[in-house]
Order: C-alpha cells, then structure tokens, then sequence
C-alpha cells in the first residue's frame, strides 16, 4: 500500500493551516509526526482520513483519489486527540459496539486487543469512571482491533505511565511488521526515535 500526499494545502480563515504538503508512505513502516501544537499534525492526520477536505491537493491511496474516488480510506484505524466513548458502557462493550458495525472480528479478538493494551477485558468498570490513562488505552484499541492497513494515532502516550508506554511500543512494531502504514504524532522525540522508520518534522503547515 501506498499513500501519496501531493500538493497538500489546506486554508481556513484565511490561515494557512497546511501548506503545499508533499509526502509519500509505504507499507511496513511507522513514520513519526512531531512538531509543536498548532504545526499542522492533526489537521494532516484528519486530511489522510478523509476527515477534511484539501483547499489544493490531493491525497491518493493505491493511485486512487481520496474524497473523489472513495470518501474514506477503506480500511483505517483512527485515535485523534481525545478518545471519546459512552459513559455508561464497560471498554469491552464499547468496542463491541464499535466492532458490530463491520462485524471484521469476533469477542476473542476484542478480548485480546483491551488485553494488549493493558486493560482488563472483564471489568466492569463504565468508561466514565476511567482515568485518563485507561480512556487512552480503550482509545487505542479500538483503533488497532480490526487491525486496519491505516494506523493513524495522534498523540497515543498522553496520560500512559512508562509501563503503558512500553506496551503500546511493543503493540506498533508487532503491527508494522503486518505490513501496514502507521502515522503516530507525539512531541517526545526520545520516543518517536525509538518506534519510528522515519521521522517527518512539521512546523507553520510546513514539512521542515
């Protein structure tokens, strides 16, 4: 798989929040997003998922056109900024909630995915009586589970003790060698260095 950013510039009130943004990603790779707040890491990651559209440029996945040949990616996986689930519902039924719509996996694999990301898969604990650091985890599995050809996580480790951390690591590499894209944006550049094949610097909209 590939996918080629060309071009890329988006504008809002007259902000120029990406600006001609060219990048190409290959399978089998995590690449590292840094950059301050506000250097346009989300908004790339959000314009990769189809999540806005480009005021020029194009984005092509396998040489098809993202937003004129398809609307979405077919098969991505998402966590950007904070994860957000239903209260009153345990991280188990949540992400089978979520896991129902495609119906790509079964209870096992759920199961497995919360254990993977540190969590217990039989707490019956509601998500609103999480700590931040157990949102993040759900968060990240539920962006993982279907294990999709797109992995796009944005700012993954917030809140994740050094153990969780190390888990989450642990998953990414485990993932990228299925040949996958993975995208990961974080500030900490001690551990982008150690997950990333390639780090991309992003400042003012701008690859620096």
């Amino acid at each position: 798989m590939k996918i080629e950013i060309q071009n890329a510039t988006k504008i809002i009130k007259d902000a120029v929040v990406l600006d001609d943004i060219s990048l190409t990603f290959e399978s089998g790779k995590i690449y590292g997003f840094r950059g301050k707040n506000g250097s346009g890491k989300t908004m790339l990651m959000r314009a990769i998922a189809g999540l806005i559209t480009l005021t020029n440029g194009k984005i092509l996945i396998d040489g098809k056109q993202l937003g004129k040949d398809f609307s979405f990616p077919e098969s991505i996986g998402v966590l950007i900024e904070n994860p957000s689930f239903i209260d009153s519902y345990s991280g188990y039924r949540n992400l089978k909630a979520l896991a129902d719509i495609k119906h790509l996996i079964g209870e096992e694999d759920i199961r497995n995915v919360i254990s993977a990301v540190g969590l217990n898969p039989d707490d019956k604990k509601k998500y609103g009586k999480y700590s931040l650091g157990m949102k993040q985890r759900l968060g990240i599995a539920a962006a993982i589970m279907e294990k999709p050809d797109i992995i796009l996580l944005d700012e993954p480790i917030n809140a994740l003790d050094e153990k969780g951390v190390e888990d989450i690591r642990k998953l990414l590499l485990d993932l990228r060698n299925g040949n996958r894209i993975i995208i990961v944006a974080c500030h900490d550049r001690e551990e982008l260095n150690l997950l990333s094949d390639e780090i991309i610097e992003l400042a003012d909209g701008k690859v620096v």
